[in-house]
């Protein structure tokens, strides 16, 4: 069943046709954005194996993609750049 990429709640749709403003009923997130496609992956270069799609910057806003497909609902970490290199520094900080 679809989900939410963003809090891992289950969808119900029909047809696998979300609307550019329909929410998640859990947690309020905008679902036609890219963390919740099946085509995101952060692996990625553009971050979606799409190899047509033009992918914006942000991601977790909605967005007009021709090839959005609801994902399953895998949740994704959605850190901020100054907490991962906070957090890299602590790891590597010389005592």
């Amino acid at each position: 069943m679809p989900g939410c990429g963003r809090c891992g709640g289950k969808v119900e749709i029909v047809g696998n046709t979300v609307g550019r403003r329909e929410t998640c009923p859990h947690c309020d997130a905008e679902l036609h954005a890219c963390i919740h496609c099946r085509h995101y992956d952060e692996s990625m270069a553009k971050g979606c194996k799409e190899p047509f799609a033009e992918v914006p910057e942000d991601k977790t806003d909605a967005n007009f993609c021709d090839f959005f497909q609801l994902g399953d609902g895998a949740t994704r970490s959605f850190e901020k750049k100054e907490d991962l290199l906070s957090a890299a520094e602590a790891l590597f900080r010389k005592k």
